[in-house]
């Protein structure tokens, strides 16, 4: 696709859901104020009242929302509350960054291959229900793994298992603490993959084939 293919197309509009500090999507902020990501975020969704993610949003002026499973009688209920924001704002995609919820059947197929998520840890591997946060990390230090990493994949009904889009490794060091291998992690693989996945989505540049991702040239 030529530049002039890419100039004439429509921004793509994001809907980023969070849970916590919204450092992967602060990247992405930066890489659209660069003019590197033909998109722009027009709603921040919250599991978290008090995340800080709501805060670099609301700095900006981009309507955020708090929509928290406590709050509901169950994830379906939630999750239609989430599709009628989604609907409003007219959402082109599902950015998850850094996101603890797990979507039902309703909102996962009105999104179907149009989720996003980064992962900490290079998948399949320590993939899945309850690898988040420290977690995987503190798994992969427990098993001695030498390379850790990131992955950016699209959202199915399996959790962490849907097509992979992009990975990048980063080593795991003798006196490394999950914390210290979480920073690396972020710093060295998420904050490079996530946005230029994102970019990638922007530019219509991805597609999904037998359940394997395909990059356009």
């Amino acid at each position: 696709m030529g530049s002039n293919e890419l100039n004439s197309m429509p921004r793509k509009r994001l809907a980023v859901l969070v849970s916590g500090g919204g450092t992967n999507m602060q990247k992405i902020l930066d890489r659209i104020d660069g003019g590197e990501i033909r998109g722009e975020i027009v709603a921040v969704i919250s599991s978290n009242s008090k995340a800080y993610a709501l805060e670099r949003a609301r700095s900006r002026n981009i309507p955020t929302f708090v929509r928290a499973l406590k709050d509901y009688a169950g994830g379906a209920e939630r999750d239609a509350a989430i599709l009628k924001i989604l609907k409003e704002y007219r959402a082109d995609y599902i950015l998850l960054a850094g996101y603890l919820g797990i979507f039902t059947d309703a909102l996962l197929t009105a999104y179907e291959n149009r989720i996003l998520n980064v992962h900490p840890f290079l998948l399949p591997a320590f993939g899945g229900k309850g690898y988040y946060g420290l977690k995987p990390h503190e798994a992969a230090l427990e098993r001695g793994v030498k390379l850790s990493g990131a992955t950016v994949h699209f959202v199915n009904r399996e959790i962490d298992g849907g097509p992979i889009v992009m990975q990048k490794a980063v080593p795991v060091l003798d006196n490394d603490t999950p914390e210290a291998l979480q920073r690396r992690v972020m710093e060295e693989a998420e904050y490079v993959i996530f946005p230029e996945a994102v970019k990638l989505l922007c530019d219509d540049r991805l597609t999904i084939e037998d359940g394997k991702v395909r990059i356009k040239k």
